[in-house]
């Protein structure tokens, strides 16, 4: 499962298992933003496809609804996608950092809470 990746729509439908725990493809539809919800036979094409990639399986059955839960975590998804991210930016996050410099999306505190994760890491090995 290390090779896996999801798509927007699919983090988006992740996101939600992890706030319900565990949920029917029902409760996921049902908790998508209504403006722009999708129909029911795609949020299940789509738990069917996460349910392939092994990043959710099934736990029980109550009644004709099956009940899923993600087989991985919040953070494995953000590390793969900021893994892909500084893949395509050549592997240096100075663009990023750059961007969330230019765009006030990183500010002095988030880089000196940094420096401190940092020099602890330093510290310990």
């Amino acid at each position: 499962m290390a090779n896996f990746r999801v798509t927007k729509f699919e983090f988006q439908l992740l996101q939600r298992l992890w706030e319900l725990g565990s949920a029917s493809v029902r409760e996921i539809q049902q908790g998508l933003p209504e403006e722009h919800r999708p129909a029911y036979t795609t949020v299940q094409t789509m738990i069917y496809r996460l349910e392939e990639k092994g990043v959710v399986r099934r736990v029980k059955k109550i009644g004709n609804a099956h009940i899923f839960e993600a087989t991985i975590t919040r953070k494995a998804v953000h590390r793969r996608f900021i893994s892909d991210l500084l893949e395509i930016l050549g592997g240096s996050p100075a663009p990023l950092m750059s961007h969330l410099i230019e765009t006030g999306k990183l500010t002095l505190a988030d880089v000196r809470a940094m420096e401190k994760d940092l020099a602890a890491k330093e510290n310990r090995k």
